[in-house]
């Protein structure tokens, strides 16, 4: 009797043990760090860093080419047909103007390359972890976070290219009261304002040089930073062009303008800065939370991932988060 006693109890503690646990975190967290320092080798090679080469070696007689290797060879075979594919296709010129605007100097393929390749290796990661439904969100969350930080990169480029307008104008009309011509102080933009004023400028002064209209680049780079305090200095210029005048003076009334502008739109983002930090913490919390979870028990979300209603709870959540990000922005923009 004691001994049946001593087996029954003792067989719910084999149940128990013969139930498999789920990874460990440390190993988890280690295969993060090792897919981390893949991406980073992956990046390298793709793009390896460039050295500086003196002028007096770039000569014929200095024409040595280090052997490439085969991944570096297959990466810019891929480069090659992605850019024939982007030819063909509609969104291409709109692929290479956002990342103008983002102020990243690659071309469309050699981005997708990146991108393709950092994204291929997290779902390689996540697949073996979560398995195929994770990697098919982690495609999903790159695609639209490739979007959003490009869209971020340009936000931040034309931010700070409006913040520097004031100053741009202030340089522009001193070089005039000093006697320069017009194309002389946009010239000198290029060299003595602050990036992106310098590649904006830059870039008006080359075409200018390559025969178009000055109006017409102007113009231009106020379509591609969205500047409306850039788009009044185009046709101040434009108009003093046609009528004469003192440009110096009216480049200081516009300035006096536009300074006044960002002074309020400074203030505009100090007293909203508490509500962008709720929205980014409202936005950041419920994937810190679930990444959290996932470390710490993974047979938790496990348990969510594999049930048809946990899907829709998830779908029906990522839904409603949306629709509060795109609220939230809405509360915290200000167009004036």
């Amino acid at each position: 009797m004691t001994a049946t006693i001593w087996l029954d109890a003792a067989a719910p503690v084999a149940a128990d043990a013969a139930i498999p646990d789920g990874p460990s975190p440390l190993l988890l967290i280690l295969g993060l760090v090792l897919g981390l320092a893949a991406l980073g080798a992956v990046y390298l090679v793709i793009f390896p860093p460039r050295p500086k080469i003196s002028l007096s070696r770039t000569g014929p007689s200095a024409a040595t080419t280090p052997q490439e290797s085969r991944l570096a060879d297959f990466t810019a075979a891929t480069t090659n047909l992605i850019e024939r594919m982007l030819l063909q296709l509609r969104s291409a010129p709109a692929l290479a103007a956002a990342l103008e605007s983002a102020g990243l100097r690659m071309k469309p393929a050699e981005f997708i390359v990146l991108a393709g390749s950092v994204t291929a290796a997290l779902a390689l990661l996540v697949t073996l972890v979560a398995g195929p439904l994770g990697a098919v969100l982690v495609v999903v969350v790159a695609a639209l976070g490739t979007r959003f930080l490009l869209g971020f990169l340009a936000g931040r480029r034309r931010a700070a290219f409006a913040d520097q307008l004031d100053d741009t104008l202030e340089l522009m009309s001193s070089g005039l009261r000093a006697g320069h011509s017009l194309a002389r102080a946009i010239d000198s933009l290029s060299t003595e304002a602050d990036a992106p004023t310098s590649e904006e400028f830059t870039r008006i002064t080359n075409e200018t040089r390559l025969g178009r209209d000055l109006s017409q680049a102007l113009d231009a780079a106020a379509e591609r930073m969205r500047s409306e305090d850039f788009t009044w200095v185009a046709q101040a210029i434009a108009i003093h062009r046609e009528v004469g005048g003192n440009l110096a003076e009216v480049l200081d009334q516009v300035g006096e303008t536009i300074r006044e502008r960002n002074q309020i739109r400074r203030q505009v983002k100090a007293l909203s800065a508490e509500g962008r930090i709720s929205a980014i913490v409202l936005m950041v919390l419920p994937f810190a939370l679930g990444g959290l979870l996932f470390l710490m028990t993974p047979s938790y979300p496990a348990q969510l991932l594999g049930n048809p209603l946990g899907l829709v709870m998830l779908a029906a959540a990522g839904i409603l988060l949306i629709a509060g990000g795109f609220w939230l922005r809405k509360v915290i923009s200000f167009k004036f």
